[in-house]
């Protein structure tokens, strides 16, 4: 219409010809104004932003068109892009660093406080029933708790030696107690704790107590090294190093949009996903491991607060000690006749008349009778720590963190996208930033992790270069899992091949119902009955055992037949005095 006025009239076209530049600048002038108007208000200095849109040659990362963006502008946009990645990767990995480090903290304090008031209330217990004898030998269970304590932190200590020595100090001074009338020298009670396997002075308590105890120390142990795995791996993994492809993407959403004068103009939801999952394609290939890491680490919360309880564990310490001196002071006739046998007589002490078999039986009566009994708690009374809970209430609130986790690092890249500072909502496909200009982004989206990014439209991905630290990471993982999953079986890892040939692990593969009050009862094949004693530093060759024995084979080389023949008769008569 226009046109056809002017048709003819050089003025008149020269006039439109006006208008429409002085539009033109005024529609550009306006477009910029709004870029200018973000860049500052992003703490960057305008004075290299340009008034009106210019040419985009200059450009090396968006669409060479008319642009808003200097070279200056567009160096710092990407710098800020990269920025916004990161800060997207760990805020959002910030709920898992948090959970594992709280909840590490929460179990680390409730698992000393507890090994900390099992060993007070020990001593209070031990105080009252025995008095003096106990606070004679108060140092001995001290260095049980220590050596708990150690093991619990890490230290290179065997719990199935832990108790084996435990069990062999605390039967030499019983064996001491119970028969006052005599001396004892170290040789002597070398021998007694030597052949402790065979008088089982303790009954079979010491196999219940390295059964529970041990179950429940390995999983408390594991359980708190897997959370700070946990924590470790997710700060390391949330530590990008972010590829020149990956900020070119990165810039190209975010950014281009303002370089075109539609600052406000978001990314499209597909684009989004395509460059994020680009951009963290390694680290979708933690999802197998993390979410098998994951699942043992919930697994193994459910032991802890089931069969494995080391609360129950803690509490019984005390009781099954306890009983143990009582079952060898009850039985301390039959045992003393059978080391007496086998170690030989002691020397009676001197000037105190030795007590005949009887008084020795109404004694044990007294002491039976005078025994207090010990508390015990209701699941509704157990007690808290300083830790402020108890073991249930750590572990319900431990699996309502862990069970989010799984397939994180595979959502990861919607989770960033559906943020709608991000990108634009799935529902606003045609009016969104496609990577050139205002529409529909039309390219199918990746799949997920590394192998599946080879035709990614918008990140080029080298497929045949997995990151290095990736791959450390999915070893450590591994390496966790493994130390989760048999700390579920109740075996120690660090201590497989130096506890015999049960393979269910430091000699735990057995089940007794009434190790575990409450849940039921399960009797998988046993391992033996009683920890075999690690060698002693002590030297036994000088025992009267070895006295007996040692001299009469020794002689037997060197004499006459006919001496040989009455030295063996002299011997078999003598069997049924020894060691049986």
């Amino acid at each position: 219409m226009v046109l056809r006025l002017c048709s003819g009239t050089p003025a008149c076209l020269g006039a439109l010809l006006w208008l429409t530049a002085v539009w033109s600048s005024a529609t550009a002038a306006r477009s910029c104004a709004e870029s200018r108007r973000e860049y500052e208000e992003r703490g960057y200095s305008a004075a290299s932003s340009p008034l009106s849109p210019i040419s985009g040659e200059h450009l090396r990362l968006c669409p060479q068109d008319y642009t808003c963006c200097s070279s200056l502008m567009e160096e710092t946009l990407a710098r800020q892009s990269e920025a916004d990645f990161l800060s997207a990767v760990e805020d959002n990995s910030q709920f898992l660093l948090t959970s594992f480090t709280q909840r590490h903290r929460k179990f680390d304090e409730f698992f000393r406080e507890l090994i900390d008031v099992a060993e007070k209330a020990m001593n209070q217990m031990f105080t009252k029933t025995y008095g003096r004898l106990y606070t004679q030998n108060a140092q001995l269970f001290q260095q049980l708790f220590t050596e708990l304590r150690r093991y619990y932190s890490g230290g290179g200590v065997s719990l199935s030696e832990v108790l084996s020595d435990f069990w062999a100090g605390l039967v030499e001074r019983v064996f001491s107690l119970v028969n006052p009338q005599y001396q004892f020298g170290q040789d002597y009670l070398e021998c007694v704790s030597k052949h402790a396997e065979q008088l089982q002075p303790f009954g079979d308590l010491p196999r219940k107590l390295r059964v529970q105890l041990s179950r429940a120390f390995i999983a408390a142990r594991a359980l708190v090294q897997g959370l700070a795995t946990g924590r470790d791996i997710v700060n390391k993994a949330a530590k990008l190093s972010v590829s020149s492809e990956c900020v070119r993407a990165l810039m190209r959403q975010w950014y281009c949009p303002l370089c075109r004068g539609m600052p406000s103009l978001k990314s499209c939801h597909s684009l989004c996903l395509n460059v994020m999952k680009g951009c963290l394609a390694n680290q979708a290939d933690l999802d197998s491991e993390w979410n098998n890491f994951i699942d043992s680490l919930l697994s193994l919360a459910d032991r802890l607060a089931g069969p494995f309880n080391v609360e129950l564990a803690a509490d019984s310490v005390a009781v099954k000690v306890s009983e143990a001196i009582m079952h060898m002071q009850e039985n301390s006739v039959t045992i003393s006749t059978k080391v007496f046998q086998g170690c030989g007589s002691p020397r009676p002490v001197p000037g105190r008349a030795k007590r005949s078999p009887r008084e020795r039986e109404r004694e044990n009566e007294r002491q039976r009778g005078s025994r207090r009994p010990f508390k015990t708690y209701s699941p509704e009374e157990k007690p808290t720590t300083a830790a402020g809970t108890n073991l249930d209430r750590l572990v319900l609130e431990l699996k309502e963190r862990l069970r989010p986790m799984r397939g994180f690092w595979v959502s990861l890249p919607h989770t960033i996208c559906n943020d709608d500072k991000m990108a634009a909502d799935v529902t606003n496909e045609d009016r969104c930033w496609n990577g050139q200009a205002r529409g529909r982004y039309l390219p199918d989206v990746m799949g997920d992790g590394l192998v599946n990014q080879v035709n990614n439209p918008e990140v080029e991905v080298d497929i045949a270069r997995p990151d290095v630290r990736t791959r450390q990471l999915i070893m450590e993982l591994r390496v966790a899992i493994n130390r989760l999953k048999h700390a579920h079986n109740g075996q120690d890892t660090d201590f497989m091949d130096s506890d015999g040939d049960d393979s269910s692990g430091s000699g735990l593969g057995e089940r007794y119902s009434d190790d575990w009050p409450g849940y039921g009862s399960y009797s998988p094949p046993r391992s033996p009955a009683y920890p075999h004693k690690p060698s002693r530093p002590r030297d036994r060759s000088t025992t009267k055992w070895n006295r007996a024995h040692g001299p009469a084979r020794s002689a037997a080389q060197n004499v006459s037949p006919l001496s040989l023949f009455f030295l063996s008769l002299s011997l078999l008569l003598s069997l049924p005095l020894q060691w049986r």
